[in-house]
């Protein structure tokens, strides 16, 4: 009955990332030994200061339903995050707390964006960036970067991708899927740029700003003259080990920020109500109280780098944040193992799942053709098998 479907859904892509989640979880249930390498979530608990947060607002009878941009107690926290950790001043005017930071991301997209505007990406980009795009009615245009870039763009890219119908930019940093941080210099430069067409608007996605390894996260909304045009979208899922627990949050223009409200009532309207709770006492503790995860990671990362050098043909970055390595994999295309024949990052990732049992993703979903993404938000124990299993069908 596909004819009876909307072209909306029938034009919108599977999330790469989910998908291959779903056929790992697939195998596992015939009985294979998958590691999976393809989810972006860390592989820790929820502090336990976070948990007894929730457990007293049980206890403290939040059941109903809440206001559709958030608790003032959450948006008031969320203005002391931005004010300590950004050097942002919001008022809680500003501040749409979501069901999720990709909430967050929709609902500017659909506020700002009409069919045939224009949105940039700077690839490599994650994966839901242009299918929400493509919701709003939008077009997108890629900015290619590579791994002699550190997967950046410069400037001049920006300038010349540009056209009149150019209404809306989205930066993450630190990036998913590279593990890229843009200095505050470089967004700077860039700034430059888009001061020429103040009727461009920036969306800064900084999700993975506490897990950074010696280059501290700058928020592009900081750059004077680009406040009022940047929403700068963040939330607990990455940094406070807290994805299934759904809150994301935004600091906006306050024009934008009712906007996005009245979007949001008419399709969830507010967040849990303990979610948000817990989220209060997650955001006004000291961030080092999430370091432990953060020294975790980054004993991960250096792990993962030396492993990556010991399989033929695997080229990768230093990523300075997130949680990934996004290896550039083109020295196998056209080449054929185990009877499968490589054409492109999509086969290999495959290959890797069907022949190796590690779950990766496929470079293509997130812009990036030549490379794969691999997760090592999992134990220091399951990476050094999976790079075994990975190097022993490479490398043969």
């Amino acid at each position: 009955m596909q004819q009876h479907l909307s072209d909306r859904i029938n034009n919108l892509p599977i999330s790469a990332t989910l998908a291959m989640a779903a056929k790992a979880r697939e195998l596992k249930t015939e009985g294979k030994d998958i590691i999976s390498l393809s989810l972006g979530e860390p592989d820790f608990n929820t502090p336990d200061f976070i948990k007894d947060a929730a457990k007293q607002a049980i206890d403290d009878n939040y059941n109903s339903y809440t206001p559709v941009n958030g608790y003032l107690e959450l948006r008031e926290a969320i203005c002391r995050k931005f004010k300590r950790d950004n050097q942002l001043n919001y008022t809680p005017n500003q501040i749409v707390v979501s069901t999720g930071a990709k909430q967050a991301i929709a609902n500017i997209a659909m506020v700002l964006l009409n069919p045939g505007d224009e949105v940039l990406l700077p690839a490599p980009y994650w994966v839901s960036y242009s299918a929400i795009a493509t919701l709003a009615e939008a077009t997108y245009k890629e900015i290619p970067s590579t791994i002699e870039t550190d997967f950046k763009i410069t400037p001049a890219q920006l300038e010349a991708a540009i056209t009149p119908k150019t209404k809306l930019i989205f930066f993450n940093s630190p990036n998913n899927p590279s593990g890229t941080v843009y200095t505050e210099s470089e967004y700077r430069a860039l700034a430059k740029v888009l001061e020429a067409y103040p009727n461009i608007y920036i969306l800064s996605d900084e999700i993975y700003e506490h897990i950074n390894y010696g280059e501290p996260t700058f928020s592009f909304a900081a750059i004077e003259n680009m406040y009022d045009r940047t929403i700068t979208v963040n939330g607990v899922a990455k940094a406070f080990a807290m994805t299934g627990w759904r809150i994301g949050y935004m600091g906006a223009p306050e024009w934008i920020a009712k906007a996005c409200t009245k979007m949001q009532g008419q399709i969830t309207s507010g967040a849990n109500c303990i979610a948000q709770r817990a989220t209060i006492t997650a955001l006004d503790a000291p961030v080092s109280k999430i370091q432990f995860m953060v020294d975790e990671f980054y004993k991960r990362r250096d792990f993962v780098l030396d492993m990556i050098k010991n399989i033929e043909g695997f080229k990768a970055n230093v990523p300075k944040g997130a949680f990934y390595v996004f290896p550039d994999v083109s020295y196998y295309f056209g080449k054929t193992i185990k009877g499968a024949t490589i054409n492109n990052a999509s086969d290999l990732s495959m290959l890797l799942l069907e022949k190796a049992n590690v779950a990766t993703v496929t470079g293509d979903a997130f812009g990036a053709p030549d490379c794969i993404r691999i997760s090592y938000a999992a134990s220091t124990e399951n990476l050094k098998e999976a790079f075994k299993r990975i190097g022993n069908l490479l490398n043969s």
